[in-house]
């Protein structure tokens, strides 16, 4: 498909939108930048308290740095080159943290702008009361206005078509390859602003105002998506904020030090280092680019999350609940045999199925029809207004035609026809029970009350589907198949795909039920759904999938909705959201063994007594070797800040996700990320030091010190 169309309106050009996936690439740097500065505004700052204490820290220390004569006291351990550096690793350190924040933040914005793309300069064919038709900016069309919108045209808003049949590609809004026939009566009128009419011509009664489309309600959401910090990112805050506080009595403990063991007095600036070195500065400056980037991920599945919350939650599940009809199978059963009653023959109940599925246009119903038409069944003819249609209904499950002659043909499942009076003679019943074993669906062909015999319906477990619950399983997620089959069925299908528990014959109440029973015993919950019917339940639920081929109400009351509309995206999206954990734990325990190391390159440096010796008692902890005590500060500030862009590129892709058991993970975190954390310090710091000796080293760096002496004149490195 290409990036833009051609049409013949006065639109002229309509660009296409890019997946999520894509979407990233259109982030501007200039914006990123812009938007990682304007993230140095206090307001942003102090939703993030280690980071505030940094960009605090680093406020006060310029401070100290700029007008150094306004505290005398500072004058005896003063050095206008050494608090002039760590001012500016200070900086660094913010800067790099509200610019990974910025990164993770743009690539989400990218997809909105997309879709904004989409509406720029839409125009529609408005039909007056005349019978004529003129051009208007879409932003001026009402709730009830009638549009015409022709083939290579763009369908300026949300509406329902009211005549004629089109061919509508809606790649652009749900990034499905393949375009769906849209017209008028059914079930199939409604259309989406910002998708594209490939064959027909159809006429659209606008359904929705400029600002509260679908198309503007996506925008929304993604625009919105990941701004407020999840319960678990909340208390990983609290529990940094802890932990600085902790280490801020540790560091001032310091000075008390100094005093009781005769080190010259230690530089309020390795004092702020030494604080900014050991507070948990990494996972502080990326907590927020992780818990954005996972809205991201879930946007790349083509998936709109509301809030960041959902993502969360899909880690963190207990049980899931799964449709077995497209989601656990294939979806669409399909009728595989006939079964005769005994003294029943079988062109009669041939001819009664025909009858009774003859208006069913359900897969199911059109499949009964062909099998029954290869198999020689000719039903009579019916004329208009001789009969009358008796419609499916989850409450009476069974569905047929009242003849002319009065009498019922009629289908449906075993307990529903027992219940209308049906009386089963023993052998349909055991040769149910025995298809049922198998996994199929019996349904019973009557002629009134009179069971004529059996149709029998077989689905299909997807490939891969019981790889995929096991998987599940291994993460620790329970896992209930709802179907409304009878519970021989419902058990065979159960145990191909290997889900815990099964629910059979269900109504549309029971997920909320099942909802209801396993949130009272603690556990988070997630579901789909796409009718009115789920909306109570999707709402309940800690984590709702909406399918966007779902009525409005169950898309309002999810807090995701899937574009692709497939039910089995809830595995995906629960594998999304254990990733976003797993890189928050991965990169914590990183951020906390990389800051061990750094106590080894600072405390030397602190306890250094006159004649610039180190402690007789501390110098064991010197194993890097560092022999400048202001060099080795100033190495294992920059590394420190220097740690947070190299990590940037992980927090956005998340750390590699395997179904593992939480021992597992544990182990497989320790090893990786801590191991890996207190080795990468250690190796870091000590080459940045090298660097800043060598550099610290030339003429020019000299020149520089001179000059800076020069304008704040109380001493160099």
């Amino acid at each position: 498909m290409d990036a833009s169309v051609e049409s013949e309106s006065p639109l002229v050009r309509v660009p296409a939108l890019p997946t999520a996936g894509r979407g990233a690439s259109h982030t501007s740097l200039r914006r990123v930048l812009g938007d990682s500065f304007r993230l140095f505004h206090p307001r942003a700052q102090l939703r993030h308290p280690v980071m505030f204490t940094v960009y605090v820290l680093f406020l006060l220390l310029a401070v100290l740095t700029l007008v150094p004569r306004a505290f005398p006291d500072l004058a005896a351990d003063y050095s206008a080159t050494y608090y002039l550096s760590a001012t500016v690793i200070l900086f660094l350190t913010v800067w790099f943290g509200t610019l990974s924040e910025a990164i993770a933040e743009a690539r989400g914005r990218a997809q909105a702008d997309s879709l904004r793309e989409i509406k720029g300069g839409i125009r529609a064919r408005r039909i007056e009361a005349a019978g004529s038709s003129v051009w208007v900016p879409s932003s001026q069309l009402k709730i009830g206005d009638l549009i015409a919108v022709e083939a290579s045209e763009t369908i300026p808003i949300d509406g329902d078509v009211v005549a004629g049949a089109a061919l509508v590609d809606e790649s652009m809004m749900t990034g499905e390859s393949q375009a769906v026939m849209r017209e008028s009566g059914g079930d199939k009128t409604g259309v989406l602003g910002g998708t594209r009419v490939l064959q027909g011509s159809i006429r659209v009664r606008v359904t929705a105002t400029e600002g509260h489309s679908f198309l503007d309600r996506l925008i929304e959401l993604v625009e919105h998506a990941g701004r407020e910090a999840t319960p678990n990112e909340l208390a990983l805050s609290v529990l940094l904020a802890s932990l600085t506080i902790a280490l801020a009595t540790v560091v001032v403990t310091f000075i008390y030090l100094a005093d009781s063991t005769g080190i010259a007095t230690v530089p309020l600036a390795t004092l702020i280092a030494l604080f900014v070195c050991l507070i948990p500065t990494t996972i502080g400056a990326l907590l927020p680019a992780i818990g954005i980037s996972g809205i991201n991920r879930v946007a790349r599945a083509n998936v709109i999350a509301k809030s960041g919350r959902a993502v969360e939650a899909a880690g963190d599940l207990d049980v899931l609940i799964l449709d077995k009809t497209g989601t656990i199978t294939i979806g669409n059963r399909l009728a595989v045999q006939f079964v005769p009653a005994p003294d029943v023959p079988a062109n009669e109940l041939l001819e009664t199925a025909l009858l009774a599925s003859a208006l069913d246009e359900t897969p199911e119903g059109r499949s009964i029809v062909r099998l029954a038409a290869r198999r020689g069944a000719v039903a009579p003819r019916l004329e208009p207004g001789t009969f009358q249609v008796m419609p499916f209904t989850p409450e009476r499950r069974m569905s047929g035609l009242t003849l002319p002659d009065g009498s019922l043909a009629v289908k449906g499942s075993i307990s529903a026809m027992e219940g209308a009076g049906v009386v089963l003679p023993p052998a349909v019943r055991q040769q149910a029970v025995d298809a049922a074993r198998q996994g199929m669906t019996p349904l019973v062909i009557a002629r009134d009350r009179r069971a004529l015999g059996l149709v029998l319906l077989k689905d299909v477990v997807k490939p891969g589907i019981r790889d995929r619950i096991r998987e599940l399983r291994t993460m620790g997620i329970r896992t209930i198949m709802c179907t409304g089959d009878n519970r021989l069925t419902a058990a065979a299908v159960a145990k191909e795909a290997g889900v815990d528990e099964f629910i059979a014959e269900a109504k549309p109440e029971t997920k909320l039920l099942v909802i209801n029973r396993e949130k009272a015993q603690g556990r988070l919950v997630a579901m789909t759904g796409d009718g009115t019917n789920d909306a109570p339940a999707l709402a309940r639920a800690d984590v709702g999938l909406a399918m966007n081929s779902g009525t409005g109400a169950a898309k309002e009351a999810g807090n995701m909705v899937d574009l692709d509309s497939d039910p089995t995206k809830l595995i995906e999206i629960v594998s999304i959201g254990k990733q976003l954990l797993i890189t928050r734990g991965a990169l914590t325990t990183f951020s906390i063994t990389n800051d061990v190391a750094k106590y080894f390159a600072i405390l030397p440096a602190i306890f250094v007594v006159a004649g610039g010796t180190v402690l007789a008692g501390v110098a064991p902890l010197n194993i890097l070797g560092l022999s400048d005590p202001a060099l080795a500060v100033l190495s294992a500030l920059l590394f420190n800040a220097l740690v947070i862009p190299l990590l940037i590129p992980l927090a956005l892709a998340g750390v590699r996700f395997r179904p593992r058991s939480a021992t597992d993970l544990l182990r497989r975190n320790l090893l990786a990320y801590g191991v890996g954390g207190l080795v990468s310090a250690f190796v870091g710091i000590k080459l940045v030091y090298l660097f800043l000796a060598w550099l610290y080293a030339q003429p020019i760096a000299t020149a520089v010190a001179q000059a800076v002496g020069h304008y704040l004149p109380l001493g160099g490195l």
